[in-house]
């Protein structure tokens, strides 16, 4: 077991690594040379200009004012100076929510481990029972529960703490929902007027054999919402034409290379090979080859975009359907449209940039079949998983290397190997094995067909945290190949679970310290020097780069990342809640995660991250269930402990806390969850009464003509546009309906902007 001297160390190391990355990247960002790298969101602003312009040759690569050098740290307080409300303003409520996210962690463990160390260190400190005892322990462990003997009635101070935690951390958490809540519908009632706040997306439409699903919807929608329905615009499956337009763009990029190469060396063309990657096949002149690539490729895609606009099966049963309110909108988004609760299906649209248009061709039905895959192959992923973690983990310790290769022994026996060792490889191991895990769990998530980029990013968000609790959670902390342990559990009485579990925290805190180091703070160290954007840029901008446009392509501002970033704290907030009782001495580490994290991610929301989306911190409910579901199982291992340590009197009053914690969650879910699933009618109306007011002859119809129509029809052609907006300018005096069985629809169509190929039909019908 690691000693206090060899966490020490590990954590030295560990500072030392983050304070080489922190001063790496203020050398860095301070090179003009790279301003674009380390300030891409002010350049896409268009508050930022390159200081290349206007600088001497040598100025223009390195910063020659060398007292900038000294105010190295100058950037965090500086990240810290925007306020809250400017930052929403600059960068968006989900930015500025997540941020909370880390404050949250800071509030909730900072007054827990001043208690913990308080009260219950000097409680386990003051034992001896480990020093009478026959196993290998280190000075944690000394610190912790297991130094208290067996049915001590010492056991009744970590009772009462615990509910101290659990009471603090619930108060907390009621305190953070009810800002955000008000936080997300302030902004919802202040922030610009947004296609999606008068539109909502309908699904799994009745097919009908007389009319098209672009006459369907509008009959429907004028006879069940005459006064406020507007227009509407179909789905298209246009998977094809989208793989064509990207093929088309690739080609574009490597020709605009071969020109660039030509326009710096004029003396010869250049050439390329047409066989397998450029490798084999016939040497032709390369701008030659892909302009005649291109112009065939475009030919092709004109007659795939006319395919999908003209074939009645290219059109799902589904469409965005916009309203002249918002009242409107929020009472069809969130009401039952027809007495078969399976058809005419409404929700809000995503925002037009949230919109993931490669899943909206996905037929409704299949959806379930879908989901009911993923979840069996994540199954199978999360316990497959395990097996390669837990081989790499047993070997990347003092006893797993020594075993494997005896001969490295002496070496390893050095005191700095040993504790560089133990402080290092654990982490990086299991780090280096959830690499791929990300981009794995966003194709699944994709698969199971959500349509918005925001809600596949929440999916694959659960299904990482899920996956981190099983794996890295319980299977660090139990021993065993993933199917012993899951027959053990199988085989074991639910009561017995948590005894299994319990009894081994105490001995793993030494391993998820340093996880915590490895992971958090050389993390965020690694996360603000942006090393592998910095690397791309420089051979972009020294290989294709030839305009300021092109300069401004290759900057990678990137994301926050939600699908990641999010479940990786979560794990934080579970490692800190499981041992505030059991081992206080983690809980430090854990507050200087949140704290660096919290000054590092502001900086790069600040000046870096340009998020694709904006949903209102949608995300704060799972945030929420999160923190409770850790909540609920650090109390659930503690009574698996102390059933183990004969504190009969104390462990049957811990049974309330999970009952009083589930009762919690279901209280905030009922107070304050509606805010980020429901939109108020009370607050549309108010929106819309002043936007009138102001507004008096808006024309919402212009406003929405193109906020919903497939990326692929906004090309570079005029008359693509002209030909999906055509319904949006003809206005006939009736709509007739095909059916015969069935009334016309009793209203002029004012309403009809239907942008569909069969409303030339429709008109003349």
């Amino acid at each position: 077991m690691a000693s206090l001297g060899d966490i020490g160390l590990s954590a030295a190391i560990n500072l030392l690594s983050a304070f080489v990355f922190l001063v790496a990247f203020a050398i860095l960002r301070i090179q003009p040379i790279n301003d674009r790298v380390y300030f891409p969101k002010w350049y896409m602003k268009g508050l930022r200009s390159s200081p290349l312009h206007s600088r001497a040759f040598v100025s223009k690569f390195v910063n020659l004012d060398f007292t900038s050098y000294v105010k190295f740290l100058n950037w965090m307080p500086a990240a810290l100076q925007m306020p809250e409300p400017e930052l929403i303003d600059h960068a968006g409520l989900d930015s500025a929510v997540y941020l909370r996210i880390y404050l949250l962690g800071l509030k909730i463990f900072a007054p827990i481990a001043f208690l913990a160390f308080s009260v219950m260190v000097p409680v386990n400190w003051t034992n001896n029972t480990l020093d009478h005892s026959s196993l290998t322990y280190s000075n944690i462990d000394k610190l912790s529960i297991s130094n208290i003997p067996l049915g001590s009635n010492r056991f009744w101070t970590h009772l009462v703490m615990a509910y101290v935690f659990t009471f603090w951390t619930c108060y907390i958490l009621k305190r953070e929902y009810q800002v955000v809540a008000t936080m997300r519908l302030h902004f919802l009632a202040s922030q610009r007027r947004r296609p999606d706040q008068f539109t909502v997306i309908v699904r799994n439409v009745p097919p009908d054999a007389d009319e098209s699903v672009s006459e369907l919807v509008e009959h429907f929608f004028l006879v069940n919402h005459p006064d406020h329905y507007l227009t509407h615009q179909v789905v298209y499956n246009a998977k094809k034409l989208s793989s064509l337009v990207a093929k088309k763009k690739k080609l574009q990029n490597w020709l605009d290379y071969y020109q660039l190469k030509y326009s710096r060396n004029q003396s010869a063309r250049p050439t390329k090979r047409t066989g397998f990657l450029g490798l084999c096949g016939s040497k032709v002149d390369a701008m030659d080859f892909y302009n005649t690539e291109i112009e065939k490729l475009s030919k092709e895609i004109e007659l795939e975009r006319e395919k999908v606009m003209q074939n009645p099966k290219s059109i799902m049963a589904a469409a965005f359907v916009s309203f002249r309110t918002r009242w409107g909108a929020a009472v069809c988004a969130q009401t039952q449209q027809s007495r078969n609760p399976t058809i005419w299906l409404t929700e809000w649209a995503p925002e037009p940039r949230d919109v993931y248009w490669d899943n909206m061709a996905i037929p409704y039905v299949s959806l379930t079949i879908r989901r009911l895959i993923i979840f069996v192959a994540f199954f199978f992923l999360t316990f497959f998983f395990m097996i390669p973690i837990a081989f790499v983990q047993s070997l990347a310790n003092i006893e797993g290397i020594e075993k494997a290769a005896p001969f490295l022994k002496p070496f390893i026996e050095i005191k700095f190997i040993k504790s560089l060792i133990q402080g290092f490889l654990p982490g990086i191991a299991l780090k280096l094995f959830l690499i791929f895990l990300p981009t794995i769990l966003m194709i699944m998530s994709k698969f199971e067909g959500f349509i918005s980029l925001s809600a596949l990013e929440r999916r694959a968000a659960t299904r990482y945290y899920i996956f981190q609790f099983i794996n890295v959670f319980l299977g660090s902390i139990i021993t065993g190949t993933a199917f012993q342990q899951l027959d053990k559990f199988i085989h074991q009485s639910a009561n017995e679970i948590p005894k299994t579990i319990g009894v081994s925290i105490p001995m793993k805190a030494t391993f998820f310290i340093t996880y915590i180091m490895v992971d958090g703070w050389a993390g965020c160290a690694g996360e603000i020097l942006r090393l592998k954007p910095l690397i791309f840029f420089h051979l972009k901008n020294f290989f294709l780069v030839k305009t300021d446009k092109d300069r401004e392509e290759a900057m990678d501002p990137g994301t926050i990342g939600f699908n990641t970033g999010e479940p990786q704290i979560q794990l934080y907030f579970l490692l800190g809640l499981v041992y505030a009782v059991v081992t206080p001495f983690l809980l430090p580490y854990i507050i200087v995660f949140f704290a660096f994290a919290y000054v590092v991610y502001r900086h790069q929301i600040i000046n870096v991250y340009n998020q694709e989306y904006e949903s209102a911190a949608a995300f704060w409910p799972d945030v929420h269930g999160r923190i409770i579901f850790a909540l609920v199982i650090s109390q659930l291992l503690l009574m698996g402990l102390l059933s183990t340590k004969e504190a009969a009197n104390s462990t049957p009053l811990l049974i309330a806390l999970p009952v009083l914690t589930i009762w919690f969650h279901i209280f905030c879910k009922g107070r304050y969850e509606p805010a980020f699933i429901r939109h108020p009618l009370q607050e549309a109306m108010m929106k819309d009464t002043l936007e009138r007011t102001r507004e008096p002859n808006l024309n919402l119809k212009e406003f929405l003509q193109n906020a919903y129509i497939h990326p692929v029809f906004k090309g570079d052609e005029d008359n693509d546009s002209e030909v999906m907006s055509e319904g949006w300018e003809q206005e006939p005096a009736v709509v007739q309906t095909k059916r015969q069985s069935r009334r016309n629809t009793p209203l002029p169509s004012k309403h009809s902007g239907s942008v569909s190929p069969s409303s030339h039909s429709l008109h003349e019908s």
